[in-house]
């Protein structure tokens, strides 16, 4: 404990800023729409614009792990995210707050890698999971924050406030992170340092493996329903479809991040637990996604209503898709500690360019419908749209399943 909290810790509030970035969109997205006169495409397209730096980010963040350690680089990035955060803030069109947006994507762009890399150096690989899915547990709360505190901050300080806020936090947690976080574990010989290029191509290796090009994708779709729901089309969702107004949205929404939370500590205990016993570590992943698309599939045909109720099954998807984090270490197993930076960012790339796309999808098939009088959009629109999400991962699970079954792959 003494090292999750002079290491992880530290590095999990990155995680913690990551979240409330992605999460507070779902609260003030329909206040934008209103504010900056938005269509559900531009609306999409704002929110991407965070996942797409944080996509462009992802392969040099995890070539600079790898080679200078979560230290320098989390302190970096950390306060990238404060000035990401403080331009959002200060915004008066909505060009610089994309700006802003996309600024604060380059800095939280390795929150969950640099911890998976540290992780990887000092613990046992069979407490990897369990230690990750802590420090994720820590990072959701995150999320928590971004809504019904964020809901409660709105009427006193309007949406800008909170912006403030998380620029503070961004520029403490550089300052803890330098002065905690040390890069190697005492006796860790580091690889000796080879030219850039060869580093780069140790990329090539990782994408050809027949084992990342067969479980990834199915990996990375459970954190990427995450970030698409989460970072933004779960809040309209909860306006247009379940007609809930602003109080209670926030409620729901916070309930949502609450079972993230949960999830995140959960699976990966559960994870550590099972692999330790002989289970692959993909057992939990694997469970996780067959929830995951039935709980999607009620939505999208047996919607709930009553807060109780959406609370739940909104509960019950964050919980499933939470699971994430342990099959991205499970896939790091496969490499050696050296490439833990390099095999995160691989897999966490490749999520974000389909949350990329996917958030601008469902911004496009929203807009077929004419717009609603509230300003919301269609219903049925987003059934399409969850119809969309909803085939997206039954085809990635499909590709990992062929020719081999998912809980009898072992790391």
């Amino acid at each position: 404990m003494r090292t999750f909290f002079r290491i992880t810790f530290p590095l999990a509030l990155v995680n913690f800023l990551n979240q409330a970035s992605r999460a507070v969109m779902a609260v003030i997205g329909p206040l934008l729409a209103l504010e900056f006169s938005l269509s559900a495409s531009d609306l999409g397209l704002l929110s991407a614009v965070l996942f797409a730096a944080y996509g462009l980010s992802q392969l040099p963040v995890g070539l600079a792990l790898d080679m200078f350690g979560a230290r320098r680089v989390q302190t970096v990035l950390s306060l990238t995210a404060g000035l990401g955060f403080l331009t959002c803030a200060l915004a008066e069109d909505v060009i610089l707050l994309g700006i802003g947006r996309f600024v604060t994507g380059i800095g939280i762009s390795a929150g969950l890698m640099a911890m998976l890399k540290a992780n990887t150096q000092w613990f046992p690989r069979t407490r990897v999971a369990a230690m990750t899915g802590s420090g994720v547990f820590v990072g959701a709360l995150g999320g928590m924050v971004a809504t019904l505190p964020m809901q409660a901050l709105i009427p006193l300080t309007g949406w800008r406030g909170g912006f403030f806020i998380f620029a503070g936090l961004a520029v403490l947690v550089a300052l803890w992170i330098w002065i905690s976080v040390s890069d190697a574990p005492p006796g860790y010989v580091r690889p000796p340092r080879r030219r850039l290029v060869q580093e780069i191509r140790a990329f090539g290796p990782i994408f050809a493996h027949p084992y990342f090009r067969r479980f990834v994708p199915a990996i990375l779709s459970l954190t990427a329903m995450n970030f698409v729901y989460q970072g933004l089309w779960a809040g309209p969702w909860l306006r247009d479809v379940a007609g809930l107004d602003d109080g209670a949205r926030g409620l729901v929404l916070f309930i949502y991040a609450s079972g993230s939370a949960a999830g995140s500590l959960l699976t990966g205990q559960a994870a550590s637990h099972f692999q330790a016993r002989g289970a692959s570590p993909l057992l939990i992943p694997c469970l996780a996604l067959g929830a995951l698309l039935t709980i999607q599939g009620l939505l999208i045909f047996a919607p709930p209503s009553g807060v109780p109720a959406l609370g739940l099954i909104w509960f019950c998807f964050a919980m499933a898709a939470s699971a994430g984090p342990c099959g991205y270490a499970a896939v790091g197993q496969r490499f050696g500690p050296e490439l833990a930076g390099r095999v995160a960012t691989a897999i966490n790339g490749s999520m974000l360019v389909m949350v990329f796309l996917t958030q601008i999808a469902i911004g496009a098939i929203l807009d077929l419908w004419p717009r609603a009088a509230h300003g919301g959009w269609n219903a049925t629109g987003y059934g399409w749209a969850m119809g969309l999400t909803f085939g997206i991962q039954g085809a990635f699970v499909l590709w990992a399943l062929r020719g081999q079954r998912l809980v009898g792959a072992r790391a």
